[in-house]
C-alpha cells in the first residue's frame, strides 16, 4: 500500500508513516488506547440493551437508568485500572486515553432520545485493520457518540498519516429490533433481537489474525454489519464465522480469542470445538478451564458480563499476557500451554462492560500484514 501524503507549507508532498498498525492479536504491543471512567452513567433500558444481561440486573437497570454509577464502584475499578495503566507503561507501551465525557447529557435523532453510557471500551467502537480505524455503527441508541470521545486521539491518529473511515450512522429506529424478542430457552433454535434493517455491528464481535478475521453474529451484530465490513474490507481478508451456543451472545473476546500464530483459546460452553471453520483445523485449540469460583459479591458484579470474563485477556507479544490476578485457573492454563501470563486486577471494571480486551484497543503493533492459514 503506498504511503499517505500531505501537503507541506511549502507546496510540497511529504510522506507519512501512519502511527496506527496492528493486524492481528499478538505482534508486540507498541501503543494501545486504554478507556475512562469518568462520568460512567448507567445504560438506558432499551431492549437491545436490556436483554444481554440476566433479568435481576435487567430490572435494576431500567430503574436506575441516566444515573451515574454508584461511587464505590467506580473507586474500586479506577484504583485498577490506573494499575492497569501503570503496567502497561512499564512494559513500554505508549498509552493514550479519551477525553472525559459527561454521559448524562441528552442526545438524539429526529426518531428518539437518549442518554449515554460511558467511553471504558474503546474495543467495541472502533477496529483497527492495518492502518486504518474504523468507526463501528453500534445498535445501543446510548453508545450513538460514543466515538466522540476519541476525536482528539482520531484526528491526531489522522493528522499523522492513519486511515480513519466510519461506517454508515444507523437509524436505529423501531425496525431494526425485533418487537417480539425473547431469550431462547435450552434447545430452542437460536435467535437475536437484531433484524437486518441496516448494518450494524460492535468491533469487539471480530478478532484478528492476519488476513483473516473471525466474527460472532450477536445481538449487536447482525448478518448485514458482517457483510459490510467484509465488503469493505475487500479480497485481500477473509471474515469466518464463529458459531456461538450462547444464550445472549455479545462479544467474541469471551468465546474465541486467538493467543499467537496456531494458537486459539476457546470458550467450552458457548463454543462446539468439532463444528469450527475448516481454517482452523491446522492450528491448536485451547480449551479454557472453567472459571475459579469467586465471592458472592464478586460473582454478581461480574456476571454483569459473564463468568468467562477469564478469557479477556490482552496479548502484549507472543508469550506474554496479561491476565486476571483473580484466575488462577486460566493463569497456569496460560503457562502450561507455553505463554508467559503477567497477573493484574480488573475485576471490578466488568460493570462498565468487561476486563483487559474489552477495556483497551490496540493501535500499533510491531509487525505486517500476513496469512496465518495458507
Amino acid at each position: 500500500m503506498t504511503a499517505p501524503s500531505t501537503t507541506a507549507p511549502g507546496g510540497e508532498a511529504e510522506s507519512l508513516v501512519s502511527p496506527v498498525n496492528s493486524h492481528n492479536e499478538w505482534d508486540p504491543l507498541e501503543e494501545i488506547i486504554v478507556g475512562r471512567l469518568d462520568g460512567a452513567t448507567i445504560p438506558s433500558n432499551h431492549p437491545v440493551v436490556a436483554c444481554n444481561i440476566p433479568p435481576w440486573a435487567a430490572r435494576l437497570q431500567g430503574l436506575a437508568a441516566g444515573f451515574k454509577y454508584p461511587r464505590v464502584l467506580v473507586e474500586r475499578a479506577q484504583q485498577e485500572l490506573d494499575a492497569f495503566v501503570a503496567l502497561l507503561r512499564s512494559l513500554g507501551v505508549t498509552v493514550t486515553r479519551p477525553d472525559a465525557v459527561d454521559h448524562r447529557k441528552r442526545f438524539g435523532t429526529p426518531d428518539w432520545t437518549s442518554r449515554g453510557f460511558c467511553n471504558t471500551c474503546p474495543r467495541d467502537s472502533m477496529l483497527v485493520i492495518g492502518d486504518e480505524i474504523i468507526e463501528t455503527p453500534m445498535a445501543w441508541p446510548c453508545r450513538y457518540f460514543e466515538t466522540h470521545s476519541y476525536r482528539t486521539i482520531l484526528k491526531d491518529y489522522f493528522r499523522r498519516g492513519a486511515r480513519w473511515t466510519s461506517a454508515p450512522k444507523p437509524q436505529l429506529t423501531d425496525e431494526l429490533f425485533a418487537p417480539d424478542f425473547r431469550v431462547p430457552g435450552p434447545g430452542e433454535p437460536m435467535r437475536y433481537i437484531l433484524t437486518e434493517f441496516e448494518p450494524v455491528f460492535d468491533a469487539a464481535d471480530f478478532v484478528r489474525a492476519g488476513r483473516d478475521l473471525f466474527v460472532t453474529r450477536s445481538n449487536v451484530t447482525n448478518r448485514m454489519g458482517i457483510d459490510w465490513l467484509r465488503r469493505h474490507l475487500g479480497p485481500g481478508y477473509r471474515v469466518h464465522e464463529i458459531r456461538s451456543r450462547c444464550r445472549t451472545p455479545m462479544h467474541i473476546d469471551t468465546t474465541f480469542v486467538p493467543l499467537a500464530p496456531g494458537k486459539a483459546l476457546v470458550n467450552p460452553e458457548y463454543i462446539d470445538v468439532d463444528h469450527l471453520p475448516e481454517v482452523l483445523d491446522s492450528w491448536d485449540i485451547l480449551v479454557a478451564p472453567e472459571p475459579d469460583p469467586i465471592d458472592e459479591h464478586l460473582l454478581k458484579v461480574t456476571s454483569l458480563c459473564g463468568k468467562w470474563l477469564s478469557m479477556n485477556v490482552l496479548m502484549v507479544d507472543e508469550k506474554r499476557v496479561i491476565a486476571e490476578r483473580h484466575h488462577t485457573g486460566m493463569l497456569r492454563a496460560l503457562e502450561k500451554w507455553g505463554f508467559e501470563p503477567i497477573p493484574c486486577d480488573l475485576l471490578h471494571y466488568a460493570p462498565f462492560g468487561g476486563s483487559f480486551h474489552c477495556a483497551t484497543l490496540d493501535v500499533r503493533r510491531r509487525g505486517v500484514l500476513e496469512s496465518y492459514f495458507d
